[in-house]
């Protein structure tokens, strides 16, 4: 009998509670939606089969609608070496049961070129068919960047240590521009000996506007510039990859002498990525690369510098370094060119004076530094034993003995 009293009070509390639940509107969870990792098996497989170049098994995640878009995206790819490719699933919005729209960040690399990953944010419109989800959409989320695929068939030529992707080129310019690249590296790694790939890749997009695509803005904002170098500063061993960017129409119209310098110019960025850092001012960044780029030229001050040797034999000598606006496109040529020929000599009086095991120390040290202000103070005096005010006047000095 107490047995079954105590029974008869757990049933009584159980259908008490059951009621206080109801009464409460409280309810089972609802079951977890399925499409996300659904979808995300979805991009796995689509990636694989992509990788492998497997066009059969890729095809099979398309919509019969996409498919002949998503195809010719595969072939343009073919002369791409790839060493990975995957999507990181960041957003899945349900439209209905059957439709959904997806955020994720695809990141590949290439073979023998890339440490790190290059990323990008896809944004891709999915459908659902007899419980299977197929691609129907797949383009650049709203400020991502294109990518050199996505603007024609691409087609790849091999250095001894540079690779160059380009788009609508003839072979022979891309070959000369791998030649360029080649003699550039070992260039850039005897006047920064430090540890870095020692390899790059070039990217030769067919128009300016189709630069722009690549580097996310307008292209004519990139008019007067013959190459750019993508990446991501204070970088380490998986930072994101170095793409240096032609500008076809700027490059094209220097001759052979303009064009290597721009190649190593833009070499040093990649090489140097590393110790650059947000504490690094303009000045330093470009004026030693294109202290690298002229070291074993043989040009004189006067050659190299020719707009601001104007300035100084017309008595406009300059009261301090540039600063980060002078370097800013879209503005007076003349003075954006002054800005770059008073960094690079300044980077030239350090290695002149103080040595250039000094000068890349200096440059070590300024990017190491945890913020601007204060950088160039301080390794001033922890590596060239000067202060600011000591060396502008070097530096203006050694302006009018180079330039005057």
């Amino acid at each position: 009998m107490a047995g079954q009293g105590r029974g008869a009070v757990r049933r009584a509390a159980a259908c008490l509670l059951t009621a206080l639940l109801a009464l409460a509107g409280c309810s089972a969870p609802e079951p977890a939606d399925p499409a996300p990792q659904e979808i995300r098996t979805l991009l796995d497989r689509h990636a694989r089969a992509l990788l492998a170049r497997d066009e059969a098994a890729y095809a099979v995640a398309l919509d019969p609608a996409h498919a002949p878009t998503a195809i010719e995206e595969f072939d343009r790819l073919a002369e791409v070496p790839l060493a990975s490719w995957a999507y990181r699933l960041k957003d899945v919005d349900r439209d209905g049961q059957d439709r959904a729209r997806v955020r994720a960040d695809l990141s590949y690399r290439i073979d023998g070129y890339d440490s790190g990953a290059v990323t990008t944010e896809r944004v891709l419109d999915l459908t659902e068919r007899d419980g299977r989800w197929y691609v129907t959409a797949d383009r650049p989320a709203e400020g991502a960047t294109q990518q050199l695929w996505q603007q024609g068939d691409v087609e790849a030529v091999r250095g001894a240590r540079s690779l160059v992707l380009g788009v609508g080129q003839p072979q022979e310019r891309l070959k000369a521009i791998a030649a360029q690249a080649d003699r550039a590296v070992p260039a850039v790694s005897a006047a920064w000996p430090e540890d870095w790939a020692g390899r790059v890749v070039v990217l030769v997009p067919a128009t300016l506007d189709a630069m722009g695509g690549l580097l996310g803005a307008p292209g004519p904002s990139y008019r007067g510039m013959a190459a750019v170098t993508t990446g991501e500063v204070g970088g380490g061993p998986d930072a994101p990859a170095d793409r240096v960017i032609v500008n076809p129409e700027a490059y094209g119209v220097l001759g052979d002498f303009g064009q290597q310098v721009v190649l190593t110019h833009e070499t040093t960025h990649v090489a140097t990525r590393a110790a650059t850092s947000a504490a690094t001012p303009v000045w330093l960044s470009e004026g030693l690369a294109d202290w690298v780029a002229y070291r074993d030229t043989g040009r004189t001050a006067a050659q190299a510098a020719p707009e601001l040797r104007r300035a100084v034999r017309a008595g406009e000598l300059p009261a301090a370094l540039p600063d980060d606006k002078a370097f800013a496109f879209g503005g007076d040529a003349d003075a954006l060119a002054r800005a770059y020929e008073g960094g690079w000599l300044a980077c030239a009086l350090i290695a002149e004076r103080w040595g250039e095991p000094e000068l890349r120390a200096f440059y070590r040290a300024v990017g190491a530094h945890p913020q601007r202000e204060g950088a160039v103070e301080k390794a001033l005096a922890d590596v060239l034993d000067t202060t600011p005010e000591e060396f502008t006047e070097d530096w203006r000095r050694y302006l009018r003995q180079r330039l005057g």
